[in-house]
Parts: structure tokens; sequence; C-alpha cells
């Protein structure tokens, strides 16, 4: 059986380039509506084949602690993906 963070690996990794879900949407679909601060815990260590970059917050606004680069790395992954983004926030 699969662990929570192994099906948060796999959800994350199957999001396609230019979209993204939130970090609520990722706990709903690994069968743990609860659990969205354990997904931004578990993605926040993640491995580089975990396009983490895609998860957002319900709001839309980029996640605050977004890895080595912050908001800035995740914001510009992002725009390369064609994801419009205004004041931090997915448009």
């Amino acid at each position: 059986m699969q662990s929570f963070k192994e099906k948060v690996y796999d959800i994350v990794r199957k999001i396609p380039i230019g979209k993204t879900l939130s970090y609520s949407e990722v706990a709903k679909r690994a069968e743990n509506p609860k659990a969205f601060r354990t997904v931004g815990n578990i993605l926040h260590n993640s491995p580089s084949d975990v396009p983490c970059h895609r998860v957002i917050s319900k709001s839309g606004k980029l996640a605050v602690n977004f890895g080595k680069g912050g908001i800035e790395k995740q914001r510009e992954f992002l725009e390369k993906e064609g994801i419009l983004i205004k004041n931090d926030k997915i448009i």
C-alpha cells in the first residue's frame, strides 16, 4: 500500500505543464483532505522530479516557503510554463 507521501508525489508528478493544484486539492486527491499542511511539508523536501512549483495555496497565491529560491523561483518556473501571475497570485 502506498504511503501518503508517495501518493502526494504521484499526484504532483501528474500535474500537467501550465496547470496548478492547491495544497488542499492534493491532500483531497491523496485521500486525506485535512492534511494540506502535511502536503506542504512533504513537498518542501521533495525530489527534483516532483514539480512542486505547481502547487499553490487555495486562494491562488504562490507558496510563501517555496524551496531554496523562494517565491521568486516559483514565479519564474510557473511563468516559463505560461501561467500568468500578478502580485504573487495566479490570474
